[in-house]
């Protein structure tokens, strides 16, 4: 049903939801030219009253704009002022971007030019508000560049990483998650879309598909699930939409392929998630419901490609549509052109123009309204449902009644006896003998592994019962590293994996501002995107051979330190053996140098010895004289001024050295 039409080669945009009353703004388009071939651009601002049956949007404001627009976009920012009407910003050609105050256009009184920035490289096409802070606008333009900029602060935009595609593309376009807010996604040529965390200022997960065909127009957040997102291609050879999930990521969740031609633009409805608008070069607009997957609403244009489409923000059944024919054209989704109707009912035109007027409604009543009947199953078997009682032809009608019915609906009778069973067990407290008894019915080793698993968490000191369940007995374990320890196997080193350098990772606060949304609200939906495992990182495996690596492997998961290290002794992996004994505390790190000096018989194994172990005397007492020099300079260094006079007395009698130095550093130290 069309509601509304001007005649403008434009670029357009819908006021905020919040804006009353409904206004659409429209740019004069950088890519199309009227019989005029002027060049010269206007902004409009349109009032739309849709309680004013003619066709005719009535103009509030007009501006001269500098350059022809690529993108517009209407943010809230300000809107909290007195008299606020928000900001336009339009993205024009040679990485001009400007921001108009709607309300001087409205008021035509002060200069409505906030700023402009010539930042970007080539045509602005692609620009978003944040829909939590209104002061953030992202935008985007050639050679990968992408710019986040404060409206507090123009001075210099944030930019998210570093370039995203290498070879640079062009950023066909910009969407912030509804759901996240320092979530954006970009979307580019050749098929790919990134997802940039704006908190970690780097790319987080990238998807695309796998044809190579498909060339991306647009993309947009699901209103409801944060990891949900659709793109659009234009090429002919590949016109679809394609539904991610970026939970699963690999591919697409759904392909929608109604489309004959490439498909230049999508807008996904804000008040029924199930509707998606979609606009192609077949000169089709399509409603899809992405539950079903299927079309419920066809609107053929006739006469050219639609190159945007939008829904109205404030309400809901309403979107516009842009032409390449200089057309903008307002429409419904919830029925035929009644006018035209009304006319018909009047005989006042012919019955052929009628039914080329009328347009279906959509196939299923949408989200914004009531339901009138519905369904749905409960635990225990029951059936509730809901709707409108059914009245005779002489019957009086009643008022209107909401009634809810509760039914019991019985299918597997052998369930509801399994059923039984378990609440009397769970009544009576025997959940243990339950059980046991499942484990000696079951004949599958998986169930029956899951009924022990399950015993074993209702049952005293169950970690151990579950280590043993695993197959990790402490007892085992040691009889084995006893047998290996005895044993005269040949040493060998086991091959340790290769890491990587971490990669290190910039952090820039974002969004300190205050939110909308609580930080409660958004953790939910943030911590998908915090928990991304990169996806460079090699998975690591653990040995479970019975050679020297799998019984190391053995005695670190039971928490066995001492046995651990006697393994690495006996290797002769020391380091291992040091790392571990740290672990393990002071005794067996004390321990483990013993052992280790005892084993390694090097030159400096005795000095070794000495300071790790503190035997200051033992050192005087056997060591060399002619390194009398040395180990005076290591007891000056080492031994306290208690103990130095003492071990000082101990000192035999030294070479070249005379006994009035010797008491004066004793006298002095």
């Amino acid at each position: 049903m069309k509601l509304k039409e001007l005649e403008r080669p434009a670029v357009q945009v819908w006021s905020p939801a919040s804006q009353y009353p409904v206004y659409l703004a429209t740019g004069t388009s950088a890519q199309q030219l009227d019989a005029s071939f002027s060049t010269n651009g206007t902004l409009e601002i349109f009032e739309v009253d849709f309680r004013d049956p003619s066709l005719d949007l009535k103009r509030k404001g007009i501006l001269s704009a500098s350059s022809r627009f690529h993108k517009l976009i209407w943010g809230s920012f300000g809107n909290g002022l007195l008299e606020g009407s928000g900001v336009i910003a339009g993205g024009g050609d040679n990485g001009m971007l400007t921001l108009y105050n709607v309300t001087h256009i409205l008021s035509s009184g002060k200069e409505p030019v906030i700023a402009q920035r010539q930042k970007h490289t080539g045509a602005v096409r692609a620009l978003d508000f944040n829909p939590f802070q209104g002061n953030l606008l992202a935008s985007g333009a050639n050679d990968s560049e992408i710019f986040i900029w404060d409206l507090n602060n123009l001075s210099v935009p944030m930019t998210p990483g570093s370039k995203s595609q290498q070879p640079p593309e062009d950023i066909k376009a910009l969407s912030w998650n509804r759901q996240v807010q320092h979530i954006l996604s970009s979307a580019h040529p050749s098929g790919k879309a990134v997802v940039w965390d704006l908190r970690k200022n780097e790319p987080i997960i990238k998807v695309s598909d796998h044809s190579n065909r498909m060339h991306c127009s647009g993309l947009a957040w699901h209103p409801d699930i944060a990891t949900q997102l659709v793109l659009c291609s234009e090429d002919d050879r590949l016109p679809v939409i394609q539904l991610w999930d970026l939970r699963f990521a690999s591919s697409p969740l759904k392909v929608l392929e109604s489309h004959s031609r490439g498909i230049l633009s999508v807008s996904w409805s804000q008040a029924d998630a199930e509707l998606l608008l979609s606009s192609a070069k077949d000169s089709q607009i399509l409603c899809w419901n992405l539950g079903s997957s299927e079309v419920v609403y066809k609107l053929p244009t006739q006469s050219s490609w639609c190159f945007d489409v939008q829904w109205c923000p404030r309400d809901p059944p309403v979107f516009s549509a842009a032409s390449f024919d200089g057309w903008i054209s307002l429409y419904s989704v919830m029925g035929r052109n009644w006018e035209v109707q009304q006319m018909r009912q009047a005989d006042k035109v012919p019955e052929q123009v009628v039914q080329a007027s009328l347009i279906p409604p959509l196939k299923k009543p949408p989200k914004w309204m009531r339901r009138p009947a519905g369904v749905s199953f409960a635990f225990g078997g029951k059936l509730v449902t809901f709707g409108l009682l059914s009245t005779t032809a002489h019957q009086v009608p009643q008022p209107c009644l909401h009634l809810v019915f509760i039914s019991q609906v019985t299918t597997e009778p052998e369930f509801l006896t399994r059923s039984a069973e378990l609440q009397e067990a769970l009544g009576s407290g025997n959940v243990l003998n339950y059980c046991q008894n499942k484990i000696q019915q079951v004949t599958l080793p998986s169930e029956k592994m899951l009924w022990q698993f399950l015993k074993v968490t209702l049952e005293k000191d169950s970690r151990m019962k579950f280590l043993k369940l695993l197959g990790y007995n402490k007892d085992e374990l040691q009889k084995k590293v006893a047998m290996w320890l005895k044993s005269d196997l040949g040493l060998g080193e086991s091959p340790q994996p290769k890491e990587d350098a971490p990669n290190s990772s910039r952090r820039q606060a974002f969004c300190s501002q205050t939110s909308e949304h609580s930080a409660e609200e958004a953790s939910a939906s943030s911590s998908f995107f915090d928990e991304l495992v990169p996806q460079n990182i090699t998975p690591w495996e653990i040995p479970i051979t019975e050679d020297a690596d799998g019984l190391l492997s053995q005695a670190l998961l039971l928490g066995e330190l001492g046995p651990a290290v006697e393994l690495c002794l006996k290797e002769e992996r020391f380091a291992d053996a040091i790392i571990l004994a740290q672990a393990g505390g002071a005794d067996l790190l004390k321990q483990t140098q013993e052992r280790y000096l005892a084993k390694k018989k090097t030159r400096i194994a005795p000095l070794l010895a000495c300071v790790t172990q503190k035997s200051w005397r033992d050192m005087v007492c056997a060591c060399s004289l002619k390194n009398w020099r040395e180990a005076l300079a290591l007891l000056l260094t080492y031994s306290g001024p208690e103990k130095f006079p003492e071990l000082c007395g101990r000192w035999p009698s030294a070479p070249g050295w005379s006994s009035v130095a010797l008491a004066w550093i004793q006298g002095t130290c």
